[in-house]
Formats: C-alpha cells, sequence, structure tokens
C-alpha cells in the first residue's frame, strides 16, 4: 500500500509549476509551493438557495457527490459540517468501472477527482450544502482546474443522482450568476451521477491526518478556518472519519 504520507509526483510536479501566484512558501526540501490565487472568487458567506429541497420530501441518510479539486480539501470540510455522517474521497463521472488514482491523474478515464457526502436531512438541506460548497471548498469560476491542480480531473462537478437535486442545483448556479456572486460565470458543471468509486484508504482523512503536509496546510487547511469563519452554526470541531481508524 502506497505510504500515506506520500505526494503524488504529479500533484507535487503541478505545484511547482504553477503560475499566477500570490505567495510562494519555501520547503525543508528546498521547494516552492505556491499559494493559489483567489481573487477570483474569496470565500464568502453565500446566500441561501431560493429552491431547494423541501422539509419532508427526503426521508433518511441521504448522499450528495461534487468535485471540487483535489478531493483532499472538499472532505476535510464537510467533515466539519454538521448534520454530515461520512465523506469518502473517491472518483465520478467517468466511463471505466475500475478507476484508481493512477489512471484518474493522467485525464483519460474521464473521471473526477469527487466526494461522496452522506448527510441527515433533518439537520442539513442538499441546498445548503451546496451553499457551503460553493462559499468555502473551490473556486466556482475556475475550468478544469483548483489551486496549483489542473486537468479535467479537476473539475468543478456536481453529480446529481435524483431530479431534485438537478433543479435545486441548476435553480442554485443561476440564482448565484444573476446575483454576481462572483466576478466571472460560475463554471460548475451539472451531470448525472453514474456512479461513485471510493479511493484508496491512504487517500481517505487525509487532511485530518496530515494537518503538516504542505500541500494541505496551504490549500486546504484555509477552506476549514472559512467554514468556520463564515458558517460557525454549521461547523462541528470534531471531524466525522471515512475511515474508523485511520493510519497516523
Amino acid at each position: 500500500m502506497p505510504n500515506p504520507r506520500f505526494v503524488p509526483p504529479s500533484r507535487s510536479l503541478r505545484a511547482k509549476l504553477c503560475t499566477g501566484a500570490v505567495l510562494l512558501v519555501p520547503l525543508a526540501a528546498g521547494v516552492l509551493l505556491c499559494q493559489p490565487p483567489r481573487a477570483a472568487a474569496e470565500s464568502q458567506r453565500l446566500p441561501p438557495p431560493a429552491v431547494d429541497v423541501r422539509p419532508g420530501e427526503a426521508h433518511g441518510p441521504q448522499t450528495a457527490v461534487l468535485a471540487g479539486g483535489c478531493f483532499w480539501g472538499v472532505q476535510g470540510v464537510f467533515e466539519h459540517v454538521r448534520g454530515v455522517a461520512r465523506v469518502v474521497s473517491g472518483y465520478a463521472g467517468g466511463t471505466t468501472k475500475t478507476p484508481d488514482y493512477e489512471s484518474v491523474s493522467t485525464g483519460a478515464t474521464g473521471h473526477a477527482e469527487s466526494v461522496q457526502i452522506t448527510y441527515d436531512p433533518s439537520q442539513i438541506s442538499y441546498g445548503e450544502i451546496l451553499r457551503i460548497f460553493f462559499s468555502v471548498a473551490l473556486d466556482p469560476t475556475e475550468v478544469n482546474q483548483q489551486g496549483p491542480d489542473w486537468g479535467t480531473q479537476y473539475r468543478s462537478d456536481i453529480f446529481f443522482a435524483t431530479p431534485e437535486q438537478e433543479r435545486v442545483a441548476r435553480a442554485y448556479i443561476a440564482q448565484l450568476d444573476q446575483a454576481h456572486a462572483f466576478s466571472r460565470p460560475i463554471a460548475t458543471r451539472v451531470d448525472p451521477l453514474r456512479g461513485f468509486y471510493p479511493a484508496e484508504a491512504y487517500h481517505q482523512d487525509y487532511l485530518v491526518r496530515h494537518p503538516d503536509n504542505p500541500y494541505i496546510a496551504v490549500n486546504d487547511l484555509p477552506k476549514v478556518r472559512d467554514l468556520q469563519r463564515l458558517f460557525p452554526e454549521s461547523y462541528v470541531e470534531q471531524p466525522t472519519l471515512a475511515l474508523r481508524s485511520p493510519a497516523s
């Protein structure tokens, strides 16, 4: 099994080569890691969706599948959201039924790094999950890129499993665009969910297990802090974990 502290070469290379950075962080090994620019879409508390799944329409645990760049950070955000029972990093949106990290990283499988969020609809709605997603988890105006990572596997995508989820997602994107919530149009795709495939164990709970990883410290921990700052009523200190006993 790969070393859980291993940063895949493809991601490490992209971090070293990224452009338009506002800050270069020197690492112990002498490598420079780029701080992703956020000028296009600063973290903000967006308005609630005008269209949402109405109370009583959803019963029992529900799932949402979202893609927003590297799954480490998106998983890390939603593991701190009240009403979320479990968040799993994985792959969605592609053609192969046996995706793994190495094949997905080539961009040839069509999959995006994604997370599957299991939540209690009596505590948090699907629309509120999208609100947090757009507010703090990504820059939704980027096309096939988030921070230092680029390629179709890092696209922004909402994978809907029901007509209600599609209705809420499309209506919320239209609402935010009409309000000019961002300086550029939202590029997040809305696609049908055709399968979700959990990622390798060493990717699960990566932010929680490796907060000292430079990639996490620069790109992802600020998202969790933004969640706490912008949505204090939704933030929980103790994260819910995908793995019962994550490796140290």
